[in-house]
C-alpha cells in the first residue's frame, strides 16, 4: 500500500496547482492526476450532478489502486466529500477557501473571496465564513467564466484580463487587503492578479496547506512511501491534453482518457 499512488482529481486542469505542491513536498510519492475537463466547470452544476461526477472520478482512481484521494476542487469538496468519506475506505483530503488566515490577518477588516457559484452557495463555505469571519466584511464574487478560459488555454488573454478587472473592482472599492482564491484553477491567475492589485492586497490559496495535510495523513495512516526512486506521475484528461501539459510542464506521462 505504501508504494501505491496518491490519487488527485479536479473538474479540469486547475487541480494541477495542488498536484505540483504535493509533488514538491512529497517528491517520491507516485501520483495519478485526473482532469475531468469535459464536465468543467462543476460550479454551475447541481449538487446531485457534482456527487455523481465525484463518484465516477473516485472509482476511476480506486481502480488504479490509489491509497488516498485528494479532491482538488473546492466545489467538489463542499458538495461531495462527506459522502465519499462515508462510502469509500481510503483517506480523503478536501479543499476549501482559506478564509481563516485571511480573516485573522486582515488589517482593513475586509477580505475578498473569488470562487465558483457551487462553492459560495455551499453549506460548508457558509459555516466556515460564520466561524472565522463573522466580525469582518467578506466580499464574495462568483468567478463566472474564469474556468472555461483556463481550460481553453486563454489564461493570459485580453478576455481574462477584462473579466478579472470587473470582478476585482467591487472588492477594491471596499478596501480589501486579502484576496482568497476559492478554486484550484485560480492560482494560475496569480501573476495576472499581482499586476492588477495594490501591493497591500495579499493573495491566499490553499495549495501548500493541502500538501502539508496530505503528508500528515500519510504519516498518520502509515502510508508514506519509503522509496527514494523517481516516482511515476501520470496525468489523465478527458479534455484538451495540450492545455494540461502546458500548465504542468515536462517530466510527466499525460494521456487522453475517454470517460
Amino acid at each position: 500500500m505504501k508504494r501505491n499512488p496518491i490519487g488527485i482529481f479536479d473538474s479540469g486542469v486547475g487541480g494541477t496547482s495542488i498536484f505540483k505542491e504535493v509533488h514538491t513536498l512529497l517528491p517520491y510519492e507516485n501520483c495519478i492526476y485526473l482532469a475531468d475537463s469535459k464536465n468543467a466547470p462543476y460550479g454551475n452544476k447541481s449538487e446531485a450532478e457534482i456527487l455523481q461526477l465525484c463518484i465516477k472520478n473516485t472509482e476511476f482512481l480506486l481502480s488504479r489502486d490509489c491509497k488516498m484521494i485528494i479532491v482538488a476542487c473546492n466545489t467538489a469538496t463542499t458538495n461531495a466529500i462527506s459522502y465519499l468519506r462515508e462510502h469509500y475506505n481510503v483517506p480523503f483530503i478536501g479543499i476549501e477557501p482559506a478564509i481563516k488566515p485571511a480573516a485573522l490577518q486582515t488589517q482593513t477588516q475586509a477580505i475578498g473571496i473569488l470562487a465558483t457559484k457551487g462553492t459560495l452557495s455551499s453549506e460548508l463555505f457558509h459555516n466556515t465564513t460564520n466561524l472565522y469571519a463573522s466580525n469582518i466584511k467578506v466580499i464574495e464574487q462568483i468567478g463566472e467564466g474564469i474556468v472555461p478560459l483556463i481550460e481553453n488555454g486563454k489564461l493570459n488573454s485580453p478576455e481574462m484580463e477584462l473579466l478579472l478587472k470587473t470582478y476585482l473592482k467591487p472588492m477594491l472599492d471596499q478596501d480589501i487587503d486579502h484576496l482568497v482564491l476559492g478554486c484550484t484553477h485560480y492560482p494560475y491567475l496569480i501573476p495576472v492578479l499581482e499586476k492588477m492589485l495594490p501591493t497591500k492586497v495579499k493573495i491566499i490559496d490553499s495549495g501548500l496547506a493541502v500538501a502539508k495535510q496530505t503528508k500528515a495523513i500519510l504519516l498518520a495512516n502509515s502510508l508514506l512511501n519509503p522509496s527514494v526512486i523517481p516516482p511515476e506521475l501520470k496525468l489523465y484528461s478527458n479534455g484538451n491534453v495540450e492545455v494540461l501539459r502546458s500548465l504542468i510542464g515536462d517530466g510527466f506521462t499525460s494521456s487522453y482518457l475517454n470517460f
